[in-house]
């Protein structure tokens, strides 16, 4: 069995046993199964794989897009290329909270509910577009890794990696450096991958434990509205963008992609799947890592699909419940904050909810509204994340596609990439 169906396996078993635990009361507050093995083994387990993921993320973006700035060469191509991937990750995030508001208003989810919301959420002002700018500067780049800030982070390797070519020749040396370093952490991301699928096992049997199906009883409507428009989004429109911008077949590129989705999903964390997403990108999509190493963290940073569907559906159920009357302008609104708030926020677990709370603020939706989503939005959140690596993966190949960065031979082969057991696939194709 390859890597990618040994996950998928421990994903159906993860679910199974947590449902499982979850069905028969064997959760219950204090008992040995909710001591020590939900918050005991399934916890540690799974916050340990997690945590591996993240910690290399910040070397791993910043090696990468020194590396992948040095390799493209030309100041003027990384310019085209930056400005190819903004256009098109903001094009699929409109797209996205438009589809997902027309949606939910032709189902009119929530009307007629008059529920109460038992818990309560603090909002968060919504950034100003002038700090968002500002901070994409970093002024201490060692605090903006230590903080894990994308933007930041980004903006320093691009300027480091153009530092570079500038020097010329005397920095031929540091260079080579750079992209032994980025080997050197691809190899940790083989290696951390290895144990993938028993992490995946212990978090999602931890997910499904503690949440059962009970909580989705009151909110079934908002639930099936959401994960319509979010599979929506993933089969038909980034597909139709991946087949028109770059003529690649959807099908085989849903294929490749399964094992970085299934990642996602487990996660609920862009910034903590990059390793993964850019592996797959790389070996097998079969885009150049000079290209990879700056859309894919990028996308990670700034392409939020799935948290701005769920935007889009949480405003039209938290509307109608409260009897709020929108109209054009209201939803433009949704719109236009969605897509800035996408922006400068962080691809961590839970971070929807954040931006959520910043549209509600701006449309004057009661905050308390965030409570009746509260309990079904973790599992939602997976939902959501694999959408959004989904659309970085798209955007990745339609970039490399139209500057000719693509191999399309490996795009091709449906065993390009593949980790066989006992292999670990280095970046230029080797295994050890």
């Amino acid at each position: 069995m390859n890597l990618t169906t040994k996950v998928l396996l421990a994903m159906a078993a993860g679910i199974i046993v947590g449902l499982g635990i979850n069905v028969l009361g064997l959760a219950a507050e204090g008992s040995f199964i909710q001591f020590y093995l939900v918050d005991g083994l399934f916890h540690i387990v799974g916050k340990i794989f997690v945590n591996a993921l993240k910690m290399l993320v910040v070397p791993l973006v910043l090696l990468s897009l020194i590396s992948g700035v040095c390799g493209i060469g030309d100041i003027r191509l990384l310019g085209r290329i930056g400005s190819k991937a903004f256009v098109l990750y903001m094009l699929t995030t409109a797209v996205a909270i438009a589809s997902a508001l027309i949606v939910a208003g032709v189902f009119g989810i929530g009307k007629g509910l008059n529920a109460e919301s038992a818990s309560t959420f603090e909002g968060a002002e919504a950034p100003a577009l002038s700090e968002v700018l500002i901070n994409i500067v970093p002024s201490n780049p060692i605090s903006a890794m230590a903080q894990g800030e994308m933007l930041s982070i980004i903006f320093f390797s691009i300027l480091v990696g153009i530092s570079l070519l500038m020097v010329g020749k005397k920095a031929e040396n540091l260079i080579a450096g750079v992209e032994v370093a980025n080997e050197v952490m691809m190899k940790m991301v083989g290696i951390i991958m290895s144990l993938a699928p028993y992490a995946v096992f212990c978090l999602l049997a931890k997910a499904m434990a503690q949440l059962g199906l009970d909580l989705f009883v009151q909110l079934i409507g908002y639930v099936v509205v959401l994960i319509f428009v979010l599979l929506l989004h993933l089969f038909v429109t980034l597909q139709a963008t991946l087949m028109v911008f770059s003529g690649l077949n959807p099908m085989t590129f849903l294929m490749k992609m399964r094992n970085t989705q299934v990642f996602a999903f487990s996660t609920s964390s862009s910034n903590a799947t990059i390793p993964v997403t850019l592996r797959t990108v790389v070996q097998r999509l079969g885009v150049d890592r000079s290209v990879a190493s700056f859309t894919v963290p990028f996308g990670a940073t700034i392409n939020m699909d799935g948290t701005a569907i769920m935007q889009g559906v949480a405003t039209v159920f938290i509307a109608n419940i409260y009897g709020v009357e929108l109209g054009l302008g209201g939803y433009l609104t949704v719109i236009v904050m969605s897509v800035l708030a996408s922006v400068g926020t962080a691809g961590v677990p839970g971070v929807g909810l954040i931006m959520l709370s910043m549209v509600f603020t701006q449309v004057g939706l009661p905050l308390e509204g965030i409570g009746l989503i509260l309990g079904v939005d973790r599992l939602l959140d997976m939902v959501r994340t694999a959408v959004n690596v989904s659309g970085d993966g798209v955007v990745s190949a339609i970039v490399a596609k139209s500057e000719g960065k693509l191999d399309r031979s490996i795009f091709d082969d449906p065993d390009a990439g593949v980790v066989t057991p006992g292999a670990v696939v280095l970046p230029h194709g080797t295994t050890a």
